[in-house]
């Protein structure tokens, strides 16, 4: 939030990605490195279903006066379609190409979420088989 957000060569590896049709994920705090990232000339959380740190998350860890935003409210401000879980619930939402994890317990969510939009986007042949992979 204070390094990444505003950083362009991190919003341009972001925006290099999901341009070019791969997935993007962050939980957490993460979401807030969205905040200057752009898809077709908009804010890429724009119209999307998006999660992230709750201001009742930073409010109970003593961080709303000291982190530079809000993710909740930053994610809204910028046309986010904001959702959340009960404080501290592990909660991950996929809108396209674009993952976002509530707070540190929606990470295994988050992971697991983005290793499905990759596996999606192998060719048939080489997508691997769930009960084979338990073997």
């Amino acid at each position: 939030m204070w390094d990444l957000a505003d950083n362009p060569d991190s919003i341009s590896l972001i925006e290099s990605f999901y341009n070019s049709g791969k997935p993007v994920a962050a939980v957490c705090n993460a979401p807030g490195v969205l905040y200057r990232v752009t898809y077709k000339g908009a804010p890429i959380v724009k119209g999307k279903r998006v999660t992230g740190f709750t201001n009742g998350e930073e409010e109970a860890v003593h961080l709303t006066n000291v982190v530079p935003f809000l993710v909740e409210d930053e994610l809204k401000r910028l046309g986010g379609l904001y959702e959340n879980a009960a404080d501290w619930e592990s909660f991950a939402i996929v809108d396209d190409r674009l993952v976002t994890g509530q707070n540190p317990a929606s990470s295994t969510a988050g992971a697991k979420a983005l290793l499905e939009l990759l596996e999606e986007k192998k060719p048939m042949n080489q997508r691997r088989h769930k009960e084979t992979e338990t073997a």
